[in-house]
């Protein structure tokens, strides 16, 4: 089976977890500064924040920007459901905004104002598929509307432009992202004062790690704030370092994937239509594609699979999810909704080839002349 994505572990990455296991010091230790360090000027940032995945990176900036009950924050239906979940979690309200286009699934900025109230406080930016939204646009609307802005860069790790729209951006290192920890996110904020909030906050708000104490020799801690176990441990930082070095190449090899892609679609599935630019700033995490409205997509899934090629969907849109369904079911987003009806995730990472790419594009194809077989693809 030719998988939609599949992480890259190898000698390198088992050499690196047993060097912890020897060690004797498996969390909070010295790799994962490491790691944050790292991770940091890859992004030309002063700093990062490791934590244990990318919905607690959410959660701990919006907890430390005091974000809370009574709020709203703008966000995409077209996301994982860990965007929203995680304004729910400070008590405030997710606001759900359209996209713009099948062609930039993005959050539209015309809908973010028509939606923004007096209650409005914050808009999570989503660089859905590993594209990135227009900061400049977003940090004007952001200014003038008096807003708190944040990325969900959970698909766009490895970008120097992301983590410098707004206060701070999340991001992910969960099993299928362009780098993996098996779990784990980071954050990266551009203040200091907010770095600190959020780096004591994730580790119960103690004022000192047990590493800390170590070398101070002391065992006296406090907690002055409210905090959460969201800690990333030594494991999972030692994957990460190993990881980083690797991530530039990767995200090269899911660029040219990509372009290969690009053209062959263009070639011999001419209704299918591939959103974004081929120059759009992007990691290429995802390689959507968006189906002609009368393709029956199950069809199209289930005669790829029959060529032990996976697709998978991204996503299911959030505001139509039951939980969120029955908190506001009057909620309509018809680009959204229709984008999720005809979104297909092709396979994309780097263990494939240009030939993986031509064996997918002539499975979908094929597909598609099974769905319209006088050629008349509506």
């Amino acid at each position: 089976m030719l998988l939609v994505s599949a992480p890259v572990l190898g000698d390198d990455e088992k050499a690196a977890l047993a060097a912890v296991i020897e060690s004797g010091w498996v969390t909070m230790g010295d790799r994962v500064g490491e790691f944050e360090q790292t991770f940091a000027r890859l992004h030309q940032a002063d700093d990062a924040i490791a934590v244990g995945s990318c919905t607690a990176a959410l959660h701990l900036i919006l907890h430390a920007l005091g974000i809370g009950p009574g709020d709203e924050v703008l966000v995409p239906s077209l996301t994982f459901v860990a965007t929203a979940n995680s304004v729910v979690y400070v008590g405030a309200r997710p606001v759900f905004v359209d996209i713009e286009s099948a062609e930039v699934p993005l959050m539209s900025l015309d809908e973010a104002e028509a939606k923004c109230t007096s209650r409005t406080k914050a808009v999570i930016l989503v660089h859905f598929a590993g594209y990135l939204a227009d900061r400049d646009a977003w940090q004007s609307f952001a200014r003038r509307k008096g807003l708190l802005l944040i990325e969900d860069a959970a698909h766009a790790p490895g970008l120097p432009e992301v983590g410098t729209y707004g206060e701070a951006a999340a991001f992910s290192f969960y099993g299928n992202k362009n780098m993996t920890t098996a779990e784990g996110g980071a954050v990266i904020a551009r203040d200091r004062g907010l770095r600190e909030l959020i780096r004591q906050s994730r580790a119960h708000g103690m004022t000192s790690g047990t590493r800390q104490r170590l070398s101070s020799r002391s065992a006296e801690y406090d907690v002055t704030m409210l905090g959460f176990n969201y800690r990333m441990d030594e494991l999972r930082a030692a994957l990460g370092l190993v990881q980083l070095k690797k991530l530039p190449a990767w995200n090269e090899s899911r660029r040219q994937l990509a372009t290969v892609y690009r053209g062959l679609v263009a070639e011999h599935c001419p209704s299918v239509k591939i959103p974004f630019e081929l120059r759009w700033p992007s990691a290429h995490h995802l390689m959507p594609i968006v189906l002609p409205p009368a393709a029956n997509r199950q069809r199209v899934v289930d005669h790829l699979r029959e060529r032990d090629i996976q697709t998978t969907i991204h996503y299911p849109p959030v505001h139509r999810l039951t939980y969120y369904r029955d908190l506001d079911p009057d909620v309509a987003l018809p680009r959204t909704e229709d984008m999720a009806r005809r979104e297909l995730t092709l396979p994309l990472h780097p263990r494939m080839t240009a030939s993986d790419v031509e064996r997918v594009v002539q499975a979908l194809s094929a597909a598609l002349a099974a769905e319209y077989p006088m050629g008349a693809v509506a």
